[in-house]
Formats: structure tokens, C-alpha cells, sequence
């Protein structure tokens, strides 16, 4: 397997879309040596956005994490969530009435609008849903894995109501030897078990790429041979950013580890344009 050197292959671009955790962070905090990769994006006038599946917070509440991590260069206008597509999408589908989600309270007040009020299924009564109008998948955390997914599949048993999972990933790396189910995982078991079908939003999903395209400081006069995926996930980053006509990198820090990226490369025949350690500019 060869190896790609970051700053080398970001020197290519003039728009970088990263990934952020297993990219930018990871359970520990930032990747060692990521604040030199934004000082060497200012320094040449680079313009950068974060493409994220994180559905848990808004992008205010997501740029804060990173400035209270030391980094300022993550504004709130640089996130790109897919939490952004299913607010989007509730406020011209469902419109009004009560949005029953799994997540944490800070995920959920990002979709609440004046006409849509949101409900954890955690406070959700099943004898009481005649006014639950849609349900969102947003995040792992804020419900009981065994009592509140039960209340989920009964929830869709008694309502045909849009189901939207905001955050299509399976898994995240929780340390450098171990990965934890995300609220994706969840999802499809709900959506196997009850056998309907789900509106998803986040990578590797056209529609957030196009989504993320048409945020550009400069769009539509970038051309997508301009536009770099940085990415730790061949399924979701890498996949995402080939359909879409974007080259693509590679980064072994996060889901995807150095030892077994050539199996996994060869095994979905997903195949980024390089392959670099991080996204560290050295």
C-alpha cells in the first residue's frame, strides 16, 4: 500500500470537505497536530468545510466543541451537518405538529420550530401517539437501548408516519482498538424488524454532498475537480465522495486503521484517489 503525503495532495485543491470524527477528532480529543493543518488552509487562503454525519447538535453548538478544544478556525458556517437535511426536510414535509426522537435533548431542540414541537421517546406515552406526526433517528445517547426501542417498534406499529435517520453511520471508534454502534445501526435493525422504509440523510447519500456543494463560499464557480473528501470510513466518506465526481483521501486514524486498509479496500472495492496516515500537515 502506498502512502500519500497530506500536505502534498491538499496543495492540489482549493476546497477541502472533511470528515470530522476520525478525521478531526476522536474520542480523545483532537487528532495530535490538527490545529497545523487549518493554520497551513488560512496561510494559503484555502477554503475548508466540515461534512459530518453528527445529527446530535446544532453547528453552533458543534463549532463551540472545537473552540473549546483550542481550534477557532471551525466556524459554525464551515459545519455541514446531516442534521441540517432532516431539519430542513421536516420543515417542508411534516411542518407542525410533534416530532418524536431518539437523542439527546441538544440534538433535538436543533429540529424544534415554532410549528413542530419534539418529544423523547423516552417521555413518549404509547397509549397517547395519535399527535406524533414523524420520528427521527439523531443520535445513540439520551434513551434506553432496550425499553426505548421497543417503544419505537410498537410507536411504528400503531402510526404511518415518516421515519428520518439523520445520522446514517453504523459505528464509531469509541478507542484505537474498539468501534461502538452508532444511531445508523439502530435504525436499519428498527427498519428490518418493522419492514418499512426510511428516509436517511448523511453521507455517503448524493444528496449531502450536493447539499455541501452549493454551500461553498464561492459555489457555483468551483468545480468539483477543486473539491478534496478527507475521510477515515470507505463506505460513508470515501463512497460518498466518489459517487458524487469528488477525489477522495483516505486518512487511518479513525474507523479505518493502517492494518487492515488494503483488505478492506480490496474486499468493497471502494477505492479512494490516496491514502494518507492523517490529515496532519506535517
Amino acid at each position: 500500500m502506498v502512502l500519500d503525503n497530506f500536505k502534498s495532495v491538499i496543495s492540489k485543491y482549493d476546497v477541502i470537505f472533511f470528515d470530522a470524527f476520525g478525521v478531526l477528532k476522536t474520542y480523545n480529543g483532537l487528532i495530535p497536530g490538527i490545529e497545523n493543518t487549518f493554520a497551513y488552509l488560512r496561510e494559503r487562503g484555502k477554503d475548508f468545510y466540515v461534512v459530518t454525519n453528527d445529527a446530535s447538535r446544532s453547528p453552533e453548538q458543534l463549532a463551540q466543541s472545537y473552540v473549546n478544544l483550542g481550534v477557532y478556525d471551525v466556524t459554525p458556517d464551515r459545519i455541514i451537518s446531516s442534521g441540517m437535511l432532516a431539519r430542513e426536510y421536516l420543515g417542508l414535509k411534516v411542518r407542525q405538529g410533534v416530532v418524536a426522537y431518539l437523542g439527546t435533548e441538544n440534538s433535538a431542540h436543533y429540529i424544534e420550530t415554532p410549528d413542530l414541537k419534539t418529544l423523547s421517546i423516552r417521555q413518549l406515552d404509547l397509549n397517547n401517539v395519535a399527535d406524533i406526526n414523524a420520528l427521527v433517528f439523531l443520535d445513540d445517547e439520551g434513551f434506553d437501548w432496550n425499553t426505548d426501542l421497543t417503544k419505537t417498534l410498537n410507536l411504528l406499529r400503531k402510526r404511518n408516519i415518516p421515519v428520518i435517520v439523520a445520522n446514517t453511520d453504523k459505528t464509531y471508534p469509541a478507542s484505537k482498538s474498539r468501534v461502538s454502534f452508532a444511531i445508523g445501526a439502530l435504525a436499519k435493525m428498527i427498519e428490518d424488524t418493522i419492514g418499512r422504509q426510511f428516509i436517511r440523510f448523511g453521507k455517503p447519500d448524493p444528496q449531502m454532498f450536493i447539499f455541501a456543494y452549493q454551500h461553498i463560499k464561492n459555489y457555483p464557480n468551483v468545480s468539483k475537480k477543486e473539491i478534496l473528501m478527507v475521510g477515515d470510513t470507505l463506505n460513508t466518506d470515501i463512497l460518498g465522495g466518489n459517487k458524487f465526481g469528488l477525489d477522495t483521501a483516505l486518512v487511518l486514524t479513525g474507523n479505518t486503521q493502517a492494518e487492515d486498509a488494503e483488505v478492506r479496500i480490496r474486499a468493497t472495492g471502494i477505492i479512494p484517489t490516496y491514502i494518507c496516515v492523517s490529515a496532519v500537515v506535517e
